[in-house]
């Protein structure tokens, strides 16, 4: 297993392309499904989490080729069962199964594993699968769904914690080979929505309103090929534009679309640092000395839960009390008993976060729990004095295309080695 050492003080500058979106990749390989004919998906990421995605795919019969960022699957004959074994290391997985229901008219599909932020229920997209008519089960833990027919149906999507974004993936790619007319309400507004959505609509489905909270979709008797490239990873940019802010003498972020990142440049912008959007390029300067900041994390688009983490870290030297509150996964917290091992003054109270600057940080052994705070300790450590050193950074390679390279490029000295 390895690790990460990152030995902190180098000031970054220059600039880094973005990659292709994860949380885009995921369910747009998954709807490929969804077709016997072939489909391209261009920008795919190298990430431990794609790399699954297609050995499911691969599993349930489809042919898969992968050259560099392009992807190209061929579903001409499928079955509908995707094993434990199969599902296990990853939670959307189960993006497989609207696409299976929707041309096989029956999946089983293992409860996968994945992340371990808070419990994130599966149970409306079965709540939606069931209003299209699907028979439900969930047995010796696999999901079984199965519907002679499938019907449009009027669907909620609002969960406790606000819409689900695969939930919403899931009913979509379920319903467009469905018999009549969709409405999903309380559909999430995220832009991996709607990148999903435009892929569909480019294999033949009829599509409206995503991007929007109710989304319309008409059914039809089948989906042809289709070529697509992803949209560029907000999040991955997000993290980037933190390091900029967190040691960066000037940071460029290119390939990424401005509008997609507007909560982290806003907030960035409000502590003090200057942010300079020029076409699908970000730059991040500091600016005199950085203050502190009130943030709430929201559905988009509003201030991503996916950021929480790596703002953690940035706030922590900022002057000043900061104060986070994590309204989609209250529990989200796992880095801040790290970050403290580091130096960082946290205290939480409920599902706030209440951070006072501290003058510095220093290195230390810390563990990554999840994958963006994986990232955060990276970023701690950039700024740290001495060596960090974070193990489990198999959680990085989920959702992070090279980042230790990507940083260096900027000029950080970091170095991944073996653990013993």
């Amino acid at each position: 297993m390895d690790k990460i050492l990152v030995h902190g003080g180098r000031r970054l500058s220059g600039s880094i392309k973005v990659s292709g979106s994860k949380n885009s990749s995921l369910p747009i390989l998954a709807a490929t499904l969804l077709t016997r004919e072939p489909c391209i998906v261009h920008g795919v990421p190298d990430l431990s989490d794609t790399n699954y995605m297609l050995q499911i795919l691969a599993h349930l019969g489809a042919q898969v080729e992968r050259a560099s960022g392009t992807v190209t699957v061929t579903a001409a004959k499928i079955h509908s069962v995707a094993p434990y074994d199969v599902v296990r290391k990853m939670r959307a997985s189960v993006c497989v199964l609207g696409p299976l229901l929707g041309r096989c008219k029956e999946a089983s599909v293992a409860l996968p594993g994945g992340c371990v932020i808070g419990d994130r229920p599966i149970d409306l997209h079965l709540k939606g699968f069931e209003a299209l008519g699907s028979a439900v089960r969930v047995e010796g833990g696999d999901i079984k769904v199965f519907a002679p027919k499938l019907r449009g149906a009027q669907i909620d999507m609002k969960g406790k914690f606000g819409p689900t974004v695969l939930g919403t993936d899931n009913v979509m790619m379920a319903a467009v080979l469905a018999e009549g007319v969709t409405v999903i309400e309380g559909a999430a507004c995220e832009p991996e929505v709607v990148d999903l959505a435009n892929f569909l609509n480019k294999m033949g489905a009829k599509i409206e309103g995503a991007g929007m909270d109710r989304i319309t979709v008409q059914g039809v008797p089948e989906l042809h090929g289709a070529e697509h490239r992803l949209i560029p990873d907000r999040i991955e940019a997000g993290t980037f534009l933190v390091a900029g802010a967190i040691a960066g003498d000037g940071v460029t972020v290119k390939r990424v679309e401005p509008e997609h990142v507007r909560a982290v440049t806003d907030s960035l912008a409000k502590c003090g640092y200057a942010v300079d959007v020029a076409g699908d390029s970000i730059s991040v300067l500091p600016n005199g000395e950085a203050s502190a900041l009130e943030i709430v994390t929201e559905p988009y688009p509003g201030f991503p839960t996916d950021m929480q983490a790596q703002m953690c870290a940035l706030l922590s030297t900022n002057k000043g009390t900061s104060l986070i509150t994590e309204n989609v996964f209250p529990q989200r917290y796992m880095h801040v008993a790290e970050l403290k091992r580091m130096g960082a003054k946290v205290r939480l109270e409920g599902a706030t976060a209440m951070i006072e600057g501290v003058d510095s940080l220093l290195g230390a052994p810390v563990m990554a729990s999840d994958l963006r705070a994986s990232a955060a300790l990276v970023l701690a450590g950039l700024k740290a004095d001495g060596i960090t050193e974070v193990s489990r950074v198999y959680h990085i390679d989920r959702g992070y295309e090279h980042l230790d390279e990507k940083l260096q490029e900027l000029g950080a000295h970091i170095e991944r080695v073996k653990a013993e």
